[in-house]
This record gives C-alpha cells, structure tokens and sequence, in this order.
C-alpha cells in the first residue's frame, strides 16, 4: 500500500470507529449483526456502490461477498482487475430485514454520516453505480435504471456510471453482456487498466 493509500486507510479507519456499534437510525435495531462499511483500495480510481448488505454480507462484514459479490467478482477478474483494486461499498451499511430496499431515512442517514465521507476520502475519477436503489440514492430521485444503464452522468465532480445490480443478472443470465460492458467502461475511464 503507498503512503496515499495509507493516509487514506487512517482516515476511513477514524470514519468508522464511532459507528462500529451505528444506532442512528432503525437498521440498527432490526437484526442486523455487523456494519458492513466497505472495502478495497483507499486510494481507489473505481468505486462501486450497491443497494446494502445482505445476509452474508452482514454475517462476515463485507460487501458483495454472497451470490451477487461472487458474480461483481468474476466480472471483475475477467476483465483484468481484482477486488483489491477498487473499493466495494453500499448505500446503507446494515442489512434491511429480508434485504427489502433502503426506507428514505435509512438511505439519508447513511449516505450523509458515512458514504459521502467515503467517497470524500478516497476521491474515486469514477463511481460505478450497482443498481436503481444506489443511483437513485445518489441522485435522489427515481430512477428507471434500464434507460440509465451505461450512460455517463457527473456527480459531484465524479463520473457516475450506472449499471444493473449483479442480483438482477442472476435473475437475468442474459443481461450479463450489458453489466460487463458496463464495468468494463467504468474501469476504462477511471484508467485503471
């Protein structure tokens, strides 16, 4: 890790630690084991960002590491580039009861006391957005991620570039073209291969 990358990991570290034991808003209460704050490179060109924990997730305290995590992951290695590259995170860093999507509340409270922190620290050139929930999260307002997926758009100073959650494509094996070609611009332009 290079001192960039160190500084920024001591940073995210301090982030954390007051909400390791996170009760600012009801997910802290409905079950859930472990915060699950992200993981990767601290000095990441790529960030991705999902909807919130799942099960196993919350169990190990990892992002995209069940299912959908294994799918992100091979997509990944596919087209060069390992885990350990970018930074993996979520909207919401408890897991909603039965991984139903974020209420307004939960997605706002965490969004301001802890992802946006994230993405000020580790100052990705481009986040990768995975499905509606996240975007939507982001740019606060409805979203119809099919007519939105692949196409550029800025936030704050970021380039956003949204695509289909891996979830969807093990629903939908027959969009994994698209989720590739998504993730694949999103590594070009942030020039991370």
């Amino acid at each position: 890790m290079n001192t960039q990358a160190q500084k920024k990991q001591v940073l995210l570290n301090a982030l954390y630690e007051p909400y390791k034991k996170c009760m600012a808003c009801p997910l802290a209460t409905l079950g859930r084991k472990n915060v699950v704050f992200g993981e990767g490179n601290p000095d990441a060109k790529l960030m991705f960002i999902g909807e919130g924990p799942g099960q196993e997730e919350d169990s190990q305290a990892r992002p995209f590491v069940g299912r959908s995590g294994k799918l992100l992951t091979r997509i990944l290695t596919m087209l060069g580039v390992e885990r350990s590259q970018v930074f993996i995170t979520n909207i919401v860093k408890c897991r909603p009861p039965q991984n139903r999507k974020p209420l307004p509340l939960e997605s706002a409270t965490c969004k301001n006391l802890l992802l946006f922190k994230q993405i000020q620290i580790i100052e990705p050139k481009v986040i990768c957005t995975l499905g509606a929930t996240a975007l939507e999260a982001l740019l606060e307002k409805e979203i119809k991620i099919g007519a939105m997926r692949g196409k550029e758009t800025i936030f704050n100073n970021i380039v956003l570039i949204p695509t289909f959650h891996p979830a969807y494509i093990l629903r939908n094996p027959n969009e994994l073209e698209k989720i590739t070609f998504d993730i694949q611009t999103a590594i070009k332009t942030s020039a991370l291969v």
